[in-house]
């Protein structure tokens, strides 16, 4: 009979089966607070890098531009975003944050530092720092020459 050919199952996909875990459970979590991750990631955006267009926005997030206007057309509908002609450059719409919007961020805040500090249960702060310098050199050992793949573990 062959012999598998790991003894125990590949780092990759051990990384891969608890990411997804991660995600799903932080997704629920988003959720319970009236949000999602794109939500999520586009507010951050506008609150911590001072994004005004849709441009920066989408390569701040990481999404094209056309899903990012479905998401912003949906949170714009919620009166969680106002948009609006750029009066330097017609062509660019400024995004920003509603009233209901900056409430609808700090409760995702909440749910998001909450969700940090259950996943940090039980690990005390030095392994966290290796468990971010091990993620960034797997990331790193992905680099195809072309481009450095990266983790922004914060």
């Amino acid at each position: 009979m062959p012999r598998p050919p790991f003894e125990s199952p590949p780092i990759g996909l051990l990384l891969t089966s608890t990411a997804r875990a991660v995600s799903r459970a932080f997704d629920g979590e988003l959720a319970a607070a009236g949000g999602s991750l794109p939500t999520w990631l586009i507010m951050v955006s506008l609150k911590t890098r001072q994004l005004g267009n849709q441009r920066e926005l989408a390569a701040a997030v990481g999404i094209q531009g056309p899903t990012l206007t479905h998401h912003l057309n949906t949170l714009e509908v919620t009166g969680l975003i106002t948009r609006r002609r750029d009066p330097d450059n017609r062509r660019v719409h400024l995004v920003e944050l509603t009233e209901d919007g900056e409430a609808a961020f700090k409760r995702m805040a909440a749910a998001a530092m909450a969700f940090d500090a259950r996943l940090r249960a039980g690990i005390a702060p030095e392994e966290i720092a290796s468990l971010r310098t091990l993620l960034g050199r797997l990331a790193g050992n992905l680099a195809d020459g072309a481009g450095e793949a990266s983790v922004d573990g914060r």
